[in-house]
C-alpha cells in the first residue's frame, strides 16, 4: 500500500490529537489487499485496562475475530504498521469530525474530512465483556443452579457462567459457517450436568435462529434424567439426553460432534464417532492422556528425547503433545482441516487443548504421507498402538 508520507503523518497526527483531547471514538481499516489470508478488517477502539487507557484491536477474518489489547504506545506502533500493510481505506472517527485516508485505483492517496457521525464516546472496561448467553428470562440457568430466580448470577455459578460463554464464543464462528441445509444434528459426548449443552441449544435456537436437534450423551443415568426434566420444563423440544457410553452410541447422522473433557481414550472414541459419521465439525477438549504415557514408559525407547522421561511432569507434557498431535494427524488423514489451540475453561480445569476439525476433501496422496508420518512418529517414541489410530485401522 503506497500511502504518501505526508498524508500518512497527517492521519497519525490527527489520531494522536484526538487521543490527547479525549474525543477519539474508533479507527477502522478496510479494503484489505495484503498477504495475510482471510483478513478483512481491523477495528481499533479505546478500552480501560487497570484504569489505563489502552487500544483494543479487533482483527476480523473470514470465519472468526481475534482481539488484541495494547498500551497506547505499543498500539500506535501497530497502527503505523497496519497503515502500510495492505489496507486501502482507513477511517478515523472522533466527536468533532470523521477523517478518511484512501488509496485510489490509480495509486493516488487522498485525505478527506467530514462532519462527525458519532457524538459520544463509549469506553469499554476490561471487566465488561459481551456475553453470548444472557441471563434475563433464561429459566434453565436457574434450574442448573447458575442464576437466582431474578436472573442474577450466583456466587458459586460465576465460574460456570464464564465458562459457558467462553465455550460459545469459541464455537460461534465455526457454527455460523456450516451449511444451513435442513436441521443441524449435534451430539455432545459426555455431556455431564449439561451446562454447555443447554447453553449451546439456547444460543443456536435463540440467537442464530437455527433448526437444531441436540443430543447429550452421558453414562450416568441420574444426570440424564435430570437434564431431560430441565429440557422438558423449558420447552427445549429438540434437546434430548440419552444414557450411553460414547463407544456404544449411534450417531450416524451427526453434523457436529462435541466432546469436552472426555477422559483419556474416551476422546478417541468420540473423535472416531465423528469421523465415521462424516461430521462436518469435530470439537474435542482431551484430558488425562494416560495411554501414550504408559506406552512411552514401557518401551523405554532410546532416542535424543529419552532424557525427558526421567522427569514425571515433563513426561506427562510430552505424552499430551504426542497424543494430541497424533489425533490431529489422523483427522487430517480423513480430510479434516485441523486447528489446535488453548481453551481456558474454569478453575477446576484451568487450561485445555481444544482440537477442532472442519471437514474438507480427502486427498489420497496426502493420506499416504500422513500414514507414513504417523507410523514414523509412533516408532520414534516406541508407541505400539494408540486408540484412535487403532479404531481408524492405521
Amino acid at each position: 500500500m503506497n500511502i504518501s508520507t505526508d498524508k500518512l503523518q497527517k492521519f497519525i497526527l490527527s489520531f494522536e490529537t484526538s487521543w490527547l483531547e479525549n474525543n477519539f471514538i474508533k479507527i477502522t481499516l478496510g479494503n484489505y489487499q495484503g498477504n495475510e489470508p482471510n483478513l478483512k478488517q481491523i477495528i481499533i477502539k479505546k478500552v480501560m485496562i487497570k484504569k489505563q487507557g489502552s487500544l483494543s484491536f479487533t482483527l476480523r477474518y473470514k470465519t472468526n475475530d481475534i482481539t488484541k489489547n495494547f498500551t497506547y504506545e505499543d498500539g500506535l506502533i501497530h497502527l503505523r504498521g497496519y497503515l502500510t500493510d495492505g489496507f486501502l481505506t482507513c477511517n478515523l472517527f472522533t466527536t468533532s469530525s470523521d477523517l478518511q485516508l484512501e488509496v485510489l485505483k490509480n495509486g493516488k492517496t487522498v485525505f478527506r474530512e467530514k462532519a462527525a457521525s458519532h457524538h459520544s464516546i463509549q469506553e469499554n472496561h476490561d471487566r465488561q465483556k459481551q456475553r453470548h448467553i444472557v441471563t434475563e428470562g433464561k429459566n434453565y440457568l436457574h434450574d442448573l443452579d447458575i442464576t437466582a430466580k431474578d436472573g442474577s448470577v450466583l456466587k458459586h455459578g460465576q465460574d460456570k457462567y464464564r465458562q459457558i460463554n467462553h465455550y460459545i464464543e469459541l464455537l460461534a464462528p465455526m457454527l455460523k459457517q456450516l451449511p444451513r441445509e435442513g436441521k443441524l444434528q449435534i451430539s455432545d459426548m459426555g455431556s455431564g450436568k449439561g451446562y454447555l449443552t443447554f447453553a449451546l441449544y439456547d444460543y443456536l435456537t435463540d440467537s442464530l435462529e437455527l433448526e437444531v436437534d441436540i443430543t447429550g450423551v452421558e453414562y450416568r443415568e441420574d444426570l440424564v434424567q435430570k437434564c431431560n426434566q430441565i429440557a422438558l420444563k423449558n420447552s427445549f423440544t429438540n434437546l434430548h439426553f440419552v444414557q450411553s457410553d460414547i463407544a456404544s452410541f449411534n450417531n450416524s447422522n451427526t453434523d457436529v460432534l462435541i466432546a469436552l473433557h472426555a477422559c483419556d481414550t474416551a476422546t478417541d472414541d468420540a473423535m472416531y464417532k465423528g469421523i465415521e459419521a462424516g461430521s462436518k465439525l469435530i470439537v474435542v477438549a482431551p484430558c488425562c492422556h494416560k495411554e501414550v504415557r504408559k506406552a512411552i514408559v514401557s518401551s523405554k525407547k532410546q532416542n535424543e528425547l529419552d532424557f525427558i522421561i526421567r522427569h514425571g511432569i515433563l513426561l506427562e507434557r510430552q505424552a499430551e503433545m504426542i497424543t494430541d498431535s497424533m489425533r490431529a494427524l489422523i483427522l487430517e488423514y480423513f480430510g479434516y482441516k485441523v486447528k489446535v489451540f488453548e481453551f481456558i475453561s474454569d478453575v477446576h480445569t484451568p487450561k485445555n487443548i481444544l482440537i477442532v476439525g472442519e471437514l474438507h476433501e480427502i486427498n489420497p496422496i496426502s493420506q499416504t504421507k500422513i500414514h507414513e508420518k504417523l507410523k514414523a512418529r509412533m516408532e520414534f517414541f516406541g508407541i505400539l498402538q494408540q486408540k484412535l489410530q487403532q479404531l481408524a485401522g492405521l
